[in-house]
């Protein structure tokens, strides 16, 4: 990834989602990185771009978790969100110190 520690919350998915992007992989964790790339490129993260460059992340991020055998694509979703902006949350802080 980049020098930000790697125990800051939500570090594990980011680190998997950068791996899938660099793998050409769109997964959950992925799309998810793709969602948030200006906050962490901003941050100096090199985030690959988009292997497939199609619809909006957040529009693709749904329609798989809309897909799969979870009961509440919605609920699940927002909780993604949430940890990668926990993430960006604490690399932010980390790195204004």
């Amino acid at each position: 990834m980049s020098d930000l520690p790697a125990e800051l919350p939500g570090a594990d998915l980011v680190e998997a989602g950068v791996a899938d992007l660099q793998a050409g992989r769109l997964s959950e964790a992925s799309l998810l990185v793709l969602i948030a790339a200006p906050r962490l490129r901003a941050l100096g993260m090199d985030i690959p771009r988009d292997p497939d460059g199609g619809d909006s992340p957040e529009h693709r991020l749904y329609a798989l978790l809309a897909s799969s055998p979870r009961r509440d694509a919605y609920s699940y979703y927002n909780a993604l969100l949430a940890r990668v902006a926990s993430f960006a949350d604490a690399a932010e802080h980390a790195a204004a110190r």
